[in-house]
């Protein structure tokens, strides 16, 4: 197997994608179709459960979209199974130490760079593929740490000196409630230490990520002159309600009596 954004990472070419929170495979289809380099379904902040995930991953199939999971937590069986449905990438949440990335990473990959157990789920068409996939897979997942704590940040060097990660997300509420100013995303230490995240991220040579929270071109071709390469653009809920709500205020009361 091939994964187009690890190549891109590595490259330092841009990759833009998006996260599903809707657990239903036509979201996930008409979002692949679209274009975007990778989705990533979200397992932390939405309902999804594993048979949705290989579901929507299922209809993602037969596109030039790679399918991610934002993990739950930093869980080697929760790695596993979502691995197991097909993942080609993951990210994961509150990695705060270097035993913490390396953790993931073991459970990422085959021995003998990692710990995941042998499953001869869809990933490797059922047992069919399994030889190719064993031999690939480990150098072609992408891995992405969230840095969203102080403890994180305090750690960087030695988080982003564990082989195997391919970006950063710098997680800006969680890490500003880590640090007792929770939401004061300006606040001049927040600031500090998101530069001293990113000066490590260019010292290690790893992809910078970055969420783009509303559907807004001009933000993201900013923060790709900024030296983002890993974009999420958005949600799939997000971009929904900001269509409709556009569409309602051109339709006002007074519109419609007319």
């Amino acid at each position: 197997m091939n994964n187009p954004v690890k190549e891109k990472l590595k490259n330092k070419e841009v990759t833009l994608g998006s996260w599903i929170m809707i657990g239903h495979p036509e979201v996930a289809e008409i979002m692949a179709q679209a274009g975007f380099d990778w989705i990533a379904v979200d397992i932390e902040h939405s309902p999804i459960n594993f048979e949705t995930v290989q579901a929507l991953f299922q209809a993602m199939k037969g596109t030039n979209c790679q399918p991610f999971v934002r993990l739950s937590d930093n869980d080697p069986v929760v790695i596993k199974r979502v691995m197991d449905c097909g993942a080609t990438g993951i990210i994961v949440p509150m990695v705060n130490s270097m035993e913490d990335a390396e953790k993931a990473i073991k459970a990422v990959k085959y021995p003998p760079e990692g710990n995941r157990g042998v499953g001869l789920g869809r990933a490797s068409g059922y047992g069919a593929h399994f030889e190719d996939y064993f031999k690939t897979i480990n150098d072609q997942v992408v891995v992405i740490v969230m840095i969203e704590h102080i403890d994180a940040v305090n750690n960087i060097d030695s988080i982003l000196s564990v082989p195997g990660i391919d970006g950063i997300f710098i997680g800006p509420y969680d890490l500003s409630g880590s640090m007792g100013i929770a939401g004061q995303l300006e606040h001049p230490d927040v600031i500090d230490a998101r530069e001293k995240v990113i000066k490590s991220a260019h010292k290690h040579n790893i992809a910078l990520g970055i969420y783009v929270v509303y559907p807004n071109s001009k933000e993201v071709k900013n923060r790709i002159e900024e030296g983002y390469t890993f974009i999420a653009y958005s949600t799939d809920t997000i971009m929904l309600g900001e269509e409709c709500r556009k569409f309602m205020l051109f339709n006002t009361d007074t519109d419609r009596k007319e």
